[in-house]
């Protein structure tokens, strides 16, 4: 009963996506869903952002071993990210009415900053995408009893998710987002009334997880515990904003407006709601408290649904795996979208200045089916845990995109070189740091990126200007200004191009 309900759920899924693929009919509507999506369906996209693999699998296993101090950066950095991210880009990017960020480097820079950022954007998208690939495999796996090997169910999902993103695009994710977030909601809040029957109420759960030590937050006095502390919370929360998911669900709204509302609602539901597997999970130490301490010594992060496979009747076993696939499919499907769109409107398009818009809509679709062979190669051959895979995918945002894209958007004296700087210096002190010392370096490697790349934004920038060899670049206003001029004597043209 438990296979089919979920063969059948797979099935309205695939249906559902390829029906809203109807209703695309050009790149704008593929990459953005044509910026008309209400106040419900935006906020539904936001929240379903994160809430993925990592928020049911990664973070839960995660606290039962770490604790509130272990998921710092999710879902503590990442809910912020969303409310931050709405506010800036909502009041910043919106009006721009741009395809990508990628764009915006281009016309706040120039084509090599554009170049540059969109690789970082794009490489970090790796691992989280291969994240949401890995947990597909495990559902499909727990779900069939082995059966339906991890190896198998990996392809098996990245096949199912890759069928309607290419075919519906924005659209498609939107829509299905919306439909499975009632799921997920629903059938999370379901099973953790049930699992809270056998706990004896939450009251019992959080006052065991206070006495282990599990409600302790921030860390000791010592200065490496904070850096390191600090280093997962920025990561998430500021390294994943310049990501191209989250600009494309914001700024599929139709109004600046409801981009930014939706947003902050979209996180702090997200805040929320992740407790909620955290809690499903802490109960088994309760339940069978020798059976799944052992577990999560061994791989935490089959507690949860071994627990709901053994301890739930089969109803509440197929509501708990209908809403894990919900939320799954619907976090790949947008990730899997967005570096493809970046990629394709960024990098190759620059190589095919004469390109039409239907041509480019079949360029961003082949490069979502590469993207995907790409990102299942990389999923089958790492050991790493899916919180690692995910935490570990924004450092390279962060320490060559973040600062590019806020200096730029604030600053007026930023310039192209300053960019440079910002993202060549970033990078390459992260990675020194990383490659060189690794665990052992006493600054997380990703804040002396950060801080690298703050320095060359701000030296690269006023240096040449104190010398009189430069000049500022135009800030956002004269951005927005010129661009206004441009549409107006371009009528016709692909907007997003001027």
């Amino acid at each position: 009963m438990l296979i089919w309900f979920v063969v059948i759920y797979l099935l309205v899924s695939i249906g559902i996506g390829l029906y809203a693929a109807t209703r695309v009919h050009n790149a704008k509507d593929f990459a953005v869903a044509g910026r008309s999506l209400q106040m419900p369906v935006v906020t539904a996209t936001v929240f379903a952002t994160w809430f993925g693999a990592e928020a049911v699998f990664g973070v839960s296993a995660t606290f039962v071993k770490d604790g509130l101090r272990g998921v710092v950066a999710d879902p503590f950095g990442a809910s912020m990210c969303l409310i931050i991210a709405g506010i800036f880009y909502g009041t910043k990017l919106y009006k721009l009415n741009v395809l990508t960020l990628g764009d915006f480097f281009r016309m706040r820079y120039n084509r090599t900053v554009e170049v540059l950022t969109t690789l970082c954007i794009v490489i970090s998208y790796l691992g989280w995408v291969s994240a949401q690939i890995k947990a597909l495999g495990l559902v499909f796996s727990v779900v069939t009893d082995g059966a339906i090997s991890p190896t198998a169910g990996m392809i098996l999902g990245a096949a199912i998710v890759l069928t309607y993103t290419t075919f519906g695009g924005m659209l498609s994710v939107a829509i299905l987002d919306f439909v499975q977030m009632g799921v997920v909601m629903g059938g999370m809040l379901y099973i953790g009334y049930l699992i809270s029957g056998m706990t004896g109420g939450v009251e019992a759960v959080v006052s065991q997880a206070s006495a282990a030590g599990k409600l302790d937050f921030f860390p000791s006095a010592s200065a490496v515990e904070w850096l390191t502390f600090l280093g997962a919370w920025i990561t998430m929360m500021l390294g994943s904003i310049p990501q191209q998911d989250v600009f494309q669900r914001v700024t599929s709204a139709r109004s600046a407006r409801i981009a930014i509302t939706a947003s902050i609602l979209g996180g702090v539901l997200y805040f929320c709601f992740t407790f909620i597997p955290m809690f499903i999970a802490y109960s088994a130490t309760l339940i069978e408290p020798e059976k799944f301490n052992a577990l999560i010594q061994s791989d935490s992060q089959l507690v949860l649904p071994t627990l709901v496979l053994q301890h739930t009747p089969v109803f509440a076993q197929a509501i708990f795996f209908g809403a894990v696939l919900a939320a799954i499919m619907s976090c790949s499907s947008a990730t899997l979208l967005a570096p493809s769109v970046a990629f394709s409107e960024n990098i190759l398009r620059g190589f095919f200045p004469g390109l039409g818009d239907h041509a480019f809509l079949r360029m961003m679709r082949i490069t979502i089916v590469c993207f995907t062979v790409v990102v299942l190669l990389f999923a089958l051959n790492t050991n790493a845990s899916i919180f690692k895979m995910v935490e570990n995918a924004y450092k390279v945002t962060l320490a060559g995109a973040f600062i590019p894209l806020f200096f730029g958007a604030y600053w007026s004296r930023a310039t192209t070189q300053g960019a440079l700087a910002a993202t060549i210096g970033g990078l390459i002190s992260w990675l020194l740091v990383e490659v060189l010392l690794g665990e052992a370096s006493l600054v997380p490697p990703q804040l002396i990126g950060l801080a690298a790349s703050l320095f060359g934004m701000i030296a690269g920038s006023l240096l040449p200007q104190w010398i009189g060899r430069t000049t500022p670049q135009e800030d956002l206003h004269h951005v927005l200004h010129h661009r206004a001029a441009a549409e107006t004597h371009h009528v016709g043209e692909h907007p997003h191009r001027h």
